[in-house]
């Protein structure tokens, strides 16, 4: 396989997808059609959604229609949906809008793994006075719920924990973290950023849930923050009163609506048990290909998203089998996209424990809903190949063959 050409941009980016295969979509998803078509729709509804006019009104109505859609894959009434710039300012609302409202008082308890989202925010608030807590993970890539528990403390006002990792895929036991948190009279806020669109999050009953749109189909730049009726935030865009007062700004009604559309297709899935054995068995096909290599550990025990697959291999640096997989048209990735570039070993790992040599030599493989047998196969192979040459030139492979036949 050839690397691909750049996608064309009078076809739809779906329609490219033959020509490469893309294995990042924990990293971001192809616009799905749906989201495009609506995407067209919004373009031309020019009207401000806040003016009183019947050109206004046409977008008002669109937008009320989309809040309803996003609402329904949140679990949640339209009233408790915000819509943002993005799954980071929906974290960022969620966790230092609670805090402005009370003046920076308080106590944070939230984890080694979330996403620097979370982690950055936490470390601003800090900054500001807030005391923060960080709960390490279990070897497996877990959170026990009990470290979470024994974290709190009297003056605890808010608990943060991811509904899956976006690098490993270990999904969290937010529920069983939400009943511990409630029963303590806190409020809980969950990453489903993840997991939305791929899991049902409809049952999450934490008081804040953040999701964003382009990691299940819609467009880049859209986001959405589950905001419970009880709980007030400040505002960290101030102006207009859009989003009742919590998010000023002309909302970006053409976002707004692929998202939702989005939303709308991803739903079926989301209770399909033929669609999620399917994701399953590639996981399975993916990890049995690839471990006929010697050197290759999983970073992460069930339960776990089966989209996403973290490994590490022996002897080789993840970012350099990413680059050689990349030239065969295999789009992968060493970790987060957030971190892409950096030579610092995963935050996520070093937190499980995994060092620095073994983070270093990760790559995650992300699945789709387009993605087939056939991508995987041909992924796997691309991979034991790279590893195999990448070995043989690093001299890495005769040890590690020398390794294996002493262990036997």
């Amino acid at each position: 396989m050839t690397r691909s050409p750049a996608l064309r941009s009078d076809r739809c980016p779906s329609d490219d997808l033959s020509e490469f295969i893309y294995l990042d979509h924990a990293a971001t998803t192809p616009l799905c059609r749906e989201a495009a078509d609506a995407m067209r729709q919004g373009l031309l509804l020019f009207g401000n959604p806040s003016s009183r006019h019947s050109v206004g009104q046409v977008s008002h109505e669109a937008l009320d229609t989309a809040r309803g859609q996003v609402a329904a894959l949140l679990g949640c009434q339209s009233a408790e949906v915000v819509f943002t710039g993005g799954g980071s300012e929906a974290i960022s609302l969620a966790l230092r809008g609670t805090f402005a409202a009370l003046r920076w008082r308080g106590h944070l308890v939230t984890t080694a793994i979330e996403h620097s989202a979370v982690l950055e925010s936490a470390e601003a608030l800090r900054r500001h006075g807030v005391d923060v807590t960080i709960v390490a993970p279990e070897p497996s890539g877990h959170i026990d719920p009990a470290r979470v528990a024994a974290a709190m403390r009297p003056d605890t006002v808010l608990v943060s924990v991811m509904h899956a990792n976006n690098e490993t895929g270990a999904i969290q036991p937010v529920q069983d973290v939400t009943a511990l948190v409630h029963a303590a009279g806190k409020l809980m806020h969950v990453d489903a950023v993840q997991t939305a669109g791929k899991l049902p999050i409809d049952t999450l009953d934490a008081d804040m849930v953040s999701i964003s749109a382009h990691k299940f189909g819609g467009p880049k730049g859209v986001g959405a923050l589950r905001l419970a009726t009880h709980h007030r935030v400040e505002p960290l865009v101030c102006g207009g009163g859009q989003e009742e007062g919590r998010r000023a700004g002309t909302e970006n009604l053409p976002g707004v609506l692929g998202m939702a559309a989005a939303a709308v297709s991803a739903m079926p899935r989301l209770h399909d048990a033929t669609y999620r054995e399917q994701r399953c068995e590639l996981r399975l096909r993916l990890l049995q290909q690839i471990s006929t290599l010697d050197g290759v550990h999983v970073n992460a025990t069930d339960p776990v998203m089966a989209e996403t697959v973290s490994v590490s291999f022996a002897g080789v640096r993840g970012d350099t089998v990413a680059d050689v997989l990349d030239m065969h048209g295999v789009c992968v990735s060493t970790g987060s996209a957030c971190h892409a570039g950096q030579d610092s070993p995963s935050h996520v790992l070093t937190a499980m424990g995994v060092s620095d040599e073994r983070a270093r030599a990760t790559l995650r493989f992300s699945f789709g809903p387009a993605t087939t047998a056939a991508d995987i196969d041909a992924a796997a192979r691309s991979t034991v190949a790279a590893v195999h040459q990448l070995r043989r030139v690093s001299g890495h492979g005769s040890l590690l063959t020398a390794e294996s036949a002493g262990a036997h």
